[in-house]
C-alpha cells in the first residue's frame, strides 16, 4: 500500500490531499494521481482551503463499502463522503475510488482507465463542492462541468502519466 500526503507550499496546512492506495490489482503513479487533485482543487476550483481523502479500493472492499453506507449491491466507481467544511473557500471530505472499475467503464465508454480514474475525482471532488446528480437537470448541468475539468486536467498533464497499468502476477 502506498500513500501519498501533500500540502500546498503555500501554507502548511491550507490544502491537503491524500491518496493511499488499498488494492493490488493495478497499479498506477499514486504521486501523478495527487498532482491532478492538485491542479483541480488549487488551480481549476480556486480552493484556499482542502482536506480531501482519496482511497481507491479493491473490488471487493469497495463491494462492502457500498452495501454498508450507500445499501446498494456490487462495485461502483466512486463513493463520496463529505465533512462538515468552514467557508464557501473549503472543502473537505474523502473519495471511495475502485480502478478495477475504472478498467471496466473505460472498456464500455471507449476511455481510458487512466481517464476514467481522473474522472472519478473530478466528480467526487464536485459533489465535495456542491454539485448534485440526482435530477437529470442537475446530472446535465453536473457532467457538462466534470467534462470541462477533465479536459482541463488532460490539457495540463497527460493522463498516461498515471501509468496505470494491471500488476504482473
Amino acid at each position: 500500500m502506498k500513500t501519498i500526503v501533500a500540502n500546498s507550499d503555500k501554507e502548511a496546512s491550507a490544502l491537503e490531499v491524500v491518496v493511499s492506495n488499498r488494492q493490488r490489482v493495478f497499479q498506477f503513479r499514486t504521486d501523478v494521481l495527487h498532482d491532478f487533485s492538485m491542479k483541480l482543487v488549487k488551480d481549476e476550483l480556486k480552493l484556499e482551503r482542502a482536506s480531501l481523502g482519496i482511497a481507491l479500493l479493491g473490488v471487493n472492499r469497495m463491494a462492502k463499502a457500498n452495501q454498508q453506507f450507500l445499501n446498494h449491491t456490487g462495485a461502483t466507481d466512486v463513493i463520496t463522503f463529505a465533512y462538515p467544511a468552514e467557508g464557501e473557500d473549503q472543502l473537505s471530505g474523502e473519495l471511495l475510488i475502485c480502478p478495477a472499475v475504472a478498467v471496466e467503464q473505460a472498456q464500455e465508454f471507449g476511455t481510458s482507465p487512466a481517464s476514467e480514474l481522473v474522472r472519478y475525482v473530478v466528480h467526487g471532488v464536485l459533489h465535495l463542492s456542491g454539485f448534485d446528480d440526482l435530477s437529470p437537470a442537475l446530472r446535465r448541468l453536473m457532467k457538462k462541468e466534470e467534462n470541462r475539468l477533465v479536459r482541463r486536467l488532460e490539457e495540463w498533464l497527460p493522463f498516461e502519466n498515471l501509468e496505470f497499468k494491471a500488476r504482473s502476477q
